[in-house]
């Protein structure tokens, strides 16, 4: 169904009071970082493991599905970090095992002057999820850092864990071996979350050159919120204990320097210790105080137990943190007892607030070209011409392009269009899970009959098919936002001198939909069905590539077997 948005405005209210204008987002300091959120299998609606996130890159973004590989003996790789990045280093060669796994991520060019393509890991064929969060070490540690710097960047860390690791204990063990051996390259902290169908794990890479990492177990009845990534209390024998791990160095380093006391009452945390207090605390005054502070949002989150896939994807979307600095949206479902081609990674190509998720599948081959890298907002992309070879890759539309300009145009009132956007993008996540059940068992029938190149050409077909709904889903959205936006308010001008560039100004915070009282979040997924401009799409994927062609055609008149608001 498509609905005109005067139809629904006397819906859109929002919780402002009549008359009232919502806050300036510019006098609300918000959080403004990537965020990785577990649910552990006893917490959710169907005893699966539920990982999702997103990073948080001003750079382009682009999905691919990397295939599994082998190697010849004694293969290398360049891994670290280069002058340019924001703490300078030197390039290392790492050795290559000789086989990497299959694996699906989302990619990006830019981040903190890192060499890319970068990656914040995503989902491999032996169905392990990895996020990468931001995590602070305190000051000493980071300015004790050596220049140049040697050793592993994150990204490394992350695709490593991707290419290699069978369980999320084991993503640890090899991340944790190659910082042992290799070192660590740092931004100023970071860290990891595994996960798979049994159990996650919370891996903190600290700064200072020194080799300093620890990793505690997230169980099956754990809730875990990576805003930034941390561990509290953690026992002196890690190195010994089943439910951590730890560098060799961690508790003596801490020791010789003054940091923390053995002899002391007070246990060893490493988020005193080692890292930085939290941006916020439950004592803050203000509307965006319990965004920022973790243990808040685990027990926010536990409260919504048991959390079903749809609950994980509205979290992930939540405009609280789904900003234009959020680059892309991913939610592993982690499955226990699911063939390797039936693992699944719903993503999302920019920020969720303004891009539905698509389920894609490990088995599946490949994705659409629009879903690839474009130069938009491509490092270093402006220096030259685009060479011949990009020439067809680059005629192609961008989905994370397309879904940018919705993201602004939507964040430019979100009063008014936020609820019935949100609404048409679950419908379509709706209809999408439902079509999976069906799907599934389709492929199930190919493998049991050992027919596994059909099964994986019935989820290559399914995922472009999705892919090209959404991308069809976002343009009818953005041209029907922009049109009513132009009706109604004008298209705003920029105030700036364009001659400085349209990089964020000293003092602004990135473009977000979120204003105080706009809502009351969590949310349900799909609370907004009744505001949403598309609903109830006709069956199976690639119904609404065509029914877009089909409405834009008719000037958004009649469709055959769908439904046309006034």
């Amino acid at each position: 169904m498509i609905r005109r948005l005067t139809s629904v405005a006397a819906t859109l209210a929002l919780a402002i009071p009549a008359g009232a204008q919502a806050p300036d987002p510019g006098d609300v300091q918000l959080p403004s970082k990537s965020i990785a959120i577990y649910v552990g299998r006893d917490l959710t609606a169907d005893g699966s493991v539920l990982l999702g996130g997103f990073g948080h890159e001003p750079s382009s973004h682009w999905i691919e599905i990397r295939p599994a590989a082998t190697h010849t003996e004694g293969a290398t790789f360049a891994a670290g970090v280069t002058e340019e990045a924001r703490i300078p280093g030197e390039r290392i060669q790492v050795p290559q095992v000789p086989r990497t796994l299959r694996f699906i991520t989302t990619n990006y060019s830019e981040f903190a002057g890192f060499p890319p393509p970068l990656t914040n890991g995503g989902l491999n064929e032996r169905h392990v999820a990895a996020r990468d969060v931001w995590s602070p070490s305190r000051e000493e540690l980071r300015d004790r850092t050596p220049i140049p710097q040697r050793g592993l960047n994150y990204s490394d860390l992350s695709r490593i864990a991707m290419e290699r690791a069978g369980t999320a204990r084991e993503a640890v063990e090899i991340v944790g071996a190659l910082i042992d051996e290799f070192g660590y390259a740092t931004y100023g902290g970071n860290s990891h979350l595994f996960a798979d169908p049994e159990e996650g794990w919370l891996f903190i890479n600290f700064a200072g050159g020194e080799g300093l990492w620890a990793a505690e177990r997230l169980g099956p009845g754990a809730v875990r919120v990576s805003y930034p990534g941390y561990i509290g209390d953690f026992p002196v024998d890690a190195r010994e204990h089943p439910d951590f791990m730890a560098s060799e160095n961690l508790v003596p380093f801490a020791v010789e320097q003054g940091w923390w006391d053995p002899d002391g009452e007070e246990p060893l945390n490493l988020q005193r210790v080692y890292g930085q207090p939290f941006p916020s605390s439950p004592g803050d005054v203000g509307p965006d105080a319990r965004f920022r502070y973790p243990p808040e949002l685990e027990d926010e989150i536990a409260r919504l137990a048991p959390v079903s896939l749809e609950d994980m994807l509205a979290l992930i979307r939540d405009p609280r943190w789904s900003d234009d600095a959020a680059g892309y949206g991913q939610v592993a479902h982690l499955r226990r007892d699911v063939p390797p081609e039936l693992g699944v990674l719903w993503m999302s190509i920019t920020g969720a607030v303004a891009s539905p998720f698509v389920p894609v599948h490990i088995g599946a081959e490949d994705v659409p070209p629009e879903y690839r890298q474009h130069r938009y907002m491509t490092k270093e992309a402006d220096r030259t011409f685009l060479d011949p070879d990009f020439g067809p890759l680059e005629a192609t539309r961008s989905a994370f392009r397309v879904h940018k300009r919705l993201l602004y145009h939507t964040c430019e009132n979100p009063e008014i269009f936020l609820r019935p956007v949100t609404g048409s993008l679950e419908a379509f996540e709706a209809r999408a899970i439902r079509d999976q059940v069906e799907l599934e068992a389709e492929v199930r029938a190919f493998l049991d009959g050992g027919d596994a190149p059909a099964a994986r050409q019935r989820l290559a077909e399914a995922a472009e098919g999705r892919f090209l709904d959404a991308l069809a889903l976002g343009e009818f959205l953005v041209e029907h936002v922009e049109r009513e936006t132009r009706e109604r308010f004008g298209i705003r001008m920029p105030t700036g001198d364009a001659t400085e560039g349209m990089s964020l100004r000293s003092g602004n915070l990135p473009i977000r939909c979120w204003r105080p009282g706009i809502d009351d979040y969590p949310r349900a997924h799909g609370s907004y069905a009744a505001a949403a401009f598309v609903t109830d799409p006709p069956d199976g994927p690639g119904w609404f590539t065509v029914g877009l062609l089909m409405v834009l055609a008719a000037g958004l008149g009649g469709l055959v077997g769908w439904r046309v608001g006034a």
